[in-house]
């Protein structure tokens, strides 16, 4: 029986947290949030809550890429770091954490690999942070040139080219610049950046066996940062050969990944995967500004070689090449205190090193919600239309499994079920009825705290976003145009940050007709409870017609066609069943009344 590779290490579940704690005690500049283990979060010890008078600029992520992101915390590059167990992506409550630790008035730029993981809660905890009074901006980092343009929401993954995105935002920000000012220059220089990767071993994760997939003599092109297999796997050949292959990849003309022509000037990031010796990557670095400048014709301004994004003990190393003008090659140049990007580190290590304190509440403290003892007519409608739409999902659970046991992994029922029931268990004493819009911000947090996987996320998301715009009314009873806005914001937030769009066979294809029909309702004039429900047929018609549909995200991308024809969308279904329940139930409620 195969054992577990020999590690440095003591607890498996220890391993992220002591790796926060030794690179503290290495670099005097660092310091970490109180809140292990759930919180990681590294940041510049010199930053204190809430005074910071630049803008914040925050990275993270799975660990085992050290020393990214850990390592780049520094004045001139990150202000804080998000670290993940190995692998897997921060929750958005240690990144809410993070931003509340380092953001002050002039707000912070997330900048996130394009993973799902990450993408969707880094969202989350934006839109939470924003619901706070936080000012934040999102860039999306995906450079991959390994595969060619994927089909639906997953995109190109974010690569080391991040660290180079990183390091022109946090010279921005360190120069001062406004919020947007900021985010700009990030977005230019992640579309100006491109990244392939070789390996010639499969990286071992602790605690578990190392994979015997890549067999002797053997490498793989285009590999993930993850184990994950690469786009091919090749004899392995002389490192000239190599790196000529993945230049050529990462410099193709169809499709272009970066745009640059002959006589473009460029940078070189030579960045080693884990267990490749300097010496190797020096050499690699050696024949890749070689070719660049001969076979390629561009001028290498700057060469940047060193395991900076590493995954784990893999061997190997992967190229990134960045376009850079007199806008991007000051940024890159700019001093920072980041103590793994190339440059020394200076600096006397303090003789203890105490964490600074977890902030436990948002900006604006305010009391615990709760139900109130007598309800308005307006929080009567409200319970109301609650207890429909979770009682409609509790019935629909068995339904629901069976369609998700065809296509997915057969529990949207269950997590459905599991959301409704702790939605009516909250609404007994927690949720402050008579205010709709905190109303409708706890639901997002009942759902936060018990729905699992993609879905909880989700519709926390949908929540929080909703939540946002209901607090731009200024009227004590919100306005049914109001209502419209919230939901068109919490459909928009969900497509942002989970990726999908109309027609990718999700919840959106219910939720994104009923914004539609009712926005258009209501600007006609049409009576406000009939557009409510008129609108929720719409949601009915649109989650039916996901079984015409091709899947774009999620688990059912993988599903043949002929399987999926015969199933809705378990998601969108669900979406229709609760809003056309709470519809209908406002509608007899009024009616009754009346």
């Amino acid at each position: 029986m195969s054992s577990a590779a020999k590690k440095l290490i003591n607890d498996v579940k220890d391993t992220v947290t002591e790796f926060i704690e030794g690179i503290v005690e290495t670099y005097p500049n660092l310091q970490y949030l109180d809140g292990f283990p759930e919180v990681k979060v590294v940041l510049r010890a010199d930053i204190s809550r809430g005074t910071y008078e630049k803008v914040a600029v925050i990275s993270g992520g799975g660990s085992g890429h050290e020393p990214a992101h850990a390592g780049f915390v520094g004045a001139g590059m990150l202000t804080a770091a998000i670290c993940g167990d190995i692998f897997t992506s921060p929750t958005a409550h240690s990144i809410l954490a993070g931003i509340r630790a380092v953001t002050g008035p002039q707000g912070c730029l997330l900048i996130v690999t394009n993973y799902t993981g990450d993408r969707l809660n880094f969202g989350l905890a934006a839109e939470q942070a924003k619901s706070e009074g936080y000012k934040v901006e999102m860039v999306i980092v995906g450079e991959d040139c390994a595969l060619p343009p994927p089909r639906g929401i997953a995109g190109r993954r974010g690569l080391a080219g991040t660290i180079l995105v990183n390091k022109v935002a946090g010279a921005a920000a360190e120069a001062g610049l406004p919020l947007a000012d900021v985010a700009a220059e990030a977005i230019r220089a992640a579309q100006m950046v491109g990244t392939m990767g070789v390996a010639l071993s499969v990286c071992t994760i602790p605690g578990q066996v190392t994979s015997d997939r890549l067999g002797p003599g053997k490498m793989e092109l285009g590999l993930g940062i993850h184990g994950e297999p690469g786009a091919a796997v090749a004899d392995l050949q002389p490192v000239e050969v190599i790196v000529s292959h993945v230049l050529k990849q990462i410099l193709s003309k169809e499709p272009q990944y970066i745009p640059t022509k002959r006589g473009s000037r460029v940078a070189l990031l030579v960045n080693g995967l884990g267990a490749t010796p300097l010496m190797e990557l020096m050499i690699v670095a050696g024949k890749a500004v070689a070719q660049l400048q001969l076979d390629h014709g561009l001028a290498v301004e700057r060469v940047y070689t060193g395991s900076l994004m590493t995954s784990l003990d893999m061997a190997g190393f992967s190229l990134s090449v960045m376009k850079v003008d007199s806008t991007i090659l000051p940024r890159l140049d700019a001093h920072t205190k980041a103590p793994s990007w190339p440059v020394g580190v200076d600096g006397p290590r303090p003789a203890t090193t105490i964490p600074v304190p977890m902030a436990t509440h948002s900006v604006e403290s305010k009391e615990a919600p709760c139900r109130p003892q007598d309800l308005t007519v307006q929080g009567r409608v409200l319970e109301v239309a609650i207890k429909a739409g979770a009682e409609e999902l509790i019935k629909l659970k068995d339904t629901l499994n069976e369609w998700d046991g065809k296509i997915g992994d057969g529990d949207c029922g269950t997590t459905m079920c599991k959301g409704a029931i702790a939605i009516l268990e909250d609404m007994k004493n927690l949720y402050p009825l008579n205010d709709a819009t905190e109303t409708v911000n706890e639901i997002g947090v009942t759902l936060r705290r018990v729905m699992g996987g993609t879905s909880g996320v989700l519709y926390d998301i949908f929540c929080k976003a909703a939540y946002a715009k209901l607090k731009e009314s200024t009227s004590s009873s919100i306005p049914p145009t109001q209502w419209a806005a919230a939901l068109d914001a919490g459909v928009a937030a969900v497509s942002k940050y989970g990726g999908a769009v109309a027609g990718y066979r999700t919840m959106l294809d219910a939720l994104i007709p009923a914004s539609l029909v009712l926005q258009e309702r209501l600007a006609s004039g049409d009576d406000p409870l009939i557009a409510f429900v008129v609108s929720s047929e719409a949601a009915s018609t649109g989650a039916e017609s996901t079984k015409n549909m091709e899947a774009q995200a999620g688990r059912s991308t993988y599903v043949p066609g002929d399987v999926l024809s015969c199933v809705p969308d378990p998601g969108a279904k669900a979406a229709a069943a609760w809003y056309g329940a709470v519809a209908n139930a406002i509608a007899d409620y009024y009616q009754k009344i009346l």
